[in-house]
C-alpha cells in the first residue's frame, strides 16, 4: 500500500515577512551584528514568554 505525502506552503510567505521586519529593526536601531544575532536567538524566547498563557 503505498501513501502519499502532501506539502502544503501556504505559511511561507510569513516567515519572509517577518525575516524583511526582523532585518528592518536591526537597522533602524543600528545594532551591531553581535547584538544582532544575539536579538534572533533571545527575541522568541522572549515573545513566547510573554504571549505565553
Amino acid at each position: 500500500m503505498t501513501k502519499s505525502v502532501t506539502v502544503n506552503n501556504e505559511h511561507s510567505s510569513l516567515g519572509v515577512l517577518w525575516l524583511i521586519g526582523w532585518l528592518f529593526t536591526i537597522g533602524f536601531l543600528k545594532l551591531g551584528f553581535w547584538k544582532g544575532a544575539l536579538g534572533l536567538l533571545i527575541w522568541p524566547y522572549f515573545l513566547g514568554v510573554h504571549f505565553a498563557p
